[in-house]
């Protein structure tokens, strides 16, 4: 197994989490480029290797499985080739994310027409074709928190009018690049909202919902970790023994997502693991419904929910390099 883009924060968790896995040999982890390849001493002592530049001809030897956290644009280029050679592709960009090609020609131009293979992977919501995906494409950060609170309620029909959601992420969120946004200057003390009407995880949000939002992200100065808190109206007479019974049924074998009820979340629950935790509160008097989840963006939203269906697809224990 190899891991392409290790040196981005994905990337890294990555490293940490397979390094351990117990089904895993991890043989290769290489930098976003085939300039760059470093030492980073967070990762000294947990693996044996040490970060190489990205070598196409390598990732297409002979893998079983090789993990892409590349940008989008060099996602779309060499997932299928290395697919082609036989591994299969673990895909942490959003190039494959979007199943519709008008969408995706707008977010993603450079994928063009989806390969054959690919599978959209939210391993709470799969509808099968995992076992046999040559390309799995990993859901995003934000989509993730929002799609596992918002699903399950839309489809049991208990929606009733639009959806608003309030997401506020880490700076690592942004990814390692350094940008005049994420400088420590900027957004130290500072909360902004950005990508209002203009970000590209709205629509993979509505495409897993199943229908329209107002999505507002913004950056707030932590390191890591998603707060999303969502409004809308449920249907009239909708309790919360109804709420969460909907939630029970739909994650009663979900082993990552933790239904806290009445008691809110907050991102230190979910920081440095793969749950996803979800709270709400409820006004029966005017059907108005508050859903708060929380994930870490790098584990659940990135790195961890990888490996989660990484081990789903090779028939592991859902948990394996995970759980404790």
């Amino acid at each position: 197994m190899a891991i392409a883009g290790a040196t981005g924060y994905a990337g890294q968790e990555l490293v940490r989490l397979l390094a351990r896995h117990p089904e895993v040999d991890l043989v290769a982890a290489m930098a976003s480029s085939a300039s760059t390849g470093r030492d980073l001493p967070a990762l000294r002592h947990l693996w044996r290797g040490t970060i190489e530049p990205l070598d196409v001809a390598r990732l297409t030897s002979g893998l079983d499985a090789v993990f892409l956290a590349l940008p989008e644009d060099a996602s779309a280029e060499l997932a299928p080739t290395v697919a082609e050679s036989g591994a299969r592709v673990f895909d942490l960009s959003g190039a494959f994310r979007l199943a519709h090609d008008e969408a995706r020609g707008r977010w993603y131009p450079k994928t063009g027409t989806l390969p054959d293979g690919v599978v959209y992977g939210a391993p709470e919501r799969l509808n099968g074709g995992l076992e046999t995906a040559r390309i799995v494409s990993c859901p995003g950060c934000y989509p993730t928190a929002a799609s596992l609170a918002l699903a399950p309620l839309v489809r049991a029909g208990l929606v009733a009018g639009d959806i608003v959601i309030d997401a506020k992420s880490g700076v690592s969120g942004a990814g390692k690049k350094p940008t005049e946004r994420t400088h420590f200057s900027e957004c130290h003390g500072n909360l902004s909202a950005y990508g209002v009407f203009s970000h590209r995880h709205a629509a993979e949000i509505e495409q897993e919902v199943g229908c329209a939002v107002t999505f507002v992200p913004h950056l707030v100065p932590i390191d890591r970790g998603i707060l999303e808190t969502m409004y809308l109206r449920v249907t009239p007479g909708t309790t919360d023994e109804r709420i969460a019974g909907v939630y029970e049924d739909a994650y009663a074998r979900a082993p990552f997502v933790r239904v806290t009820g009445g008691e809110l979340p907050t991102i230190k629950q979910v920081a440095h693991t793969n749950f996803c935790d979800i709270g709400w509160k409820l006004d029966a008097g005017t059907n108005r419904l508050v859903i708060v989840s929380a994930i870490d963006n790098l584990l659940k939203g990135a790195a961890g929910q990888a490996v989660q269906l990484f081990n789903l697809a090779f028939g592991f224990d859902e948990r394996a390099g995970l759980w404790g």
